[in-house]
């Protein structure tokens, strides 16, 4: 089986490593989605010590993104990615698999 094909934008990893560098605890972005959200499935982001031992772990310039294996497969040919424009600063997911999103992008479904 092929790795899943989920990437870190340049902008996301530069987020993350000033984000970490801030922590004491933290080494890592969890992604995961989870049930619920206006459009059926919503994404969750969690700073981390460790990854689990199962987890896809994804790395760009220092900085890492774990994804649970339940997740995975709705994240496949996503792009994670972060924005900071007049409305909001965020970690925004490009996500291929996605027929429906809510207006905010924090929600989607498949």
């Amino acid at each position: 089986m092929s790795e899943p094909s989920i990437t870190l934008s340049e902008n996301a990893a530069r987020r993350i490593n000033a984000i970490i560098a801030r922590e004491t605890q933290a080494k890592l972005l969890r992604v995961s989605v989870v049930g619920g959200g206006c459009s059926g499935f919503s994404y969750k982001f969690d700073l981390e010590g460790e990854p689990a031992a199962d987890d896809l772990v994804i790395e760009r310039d220092g900085a890492k993104v774990a994804i649970d294996p339940d997740s995975v497969p709705f994240l496949e040919g996503s792009v994670i990615d972060f924005t900071d424009e007049l409305i909001g600063a965020a970690f925004r997911i490009s996500n291929p698999n996605a027929t429906a999103a809510c207006g905010c992008g924090v929600s989607f479904s498949v």
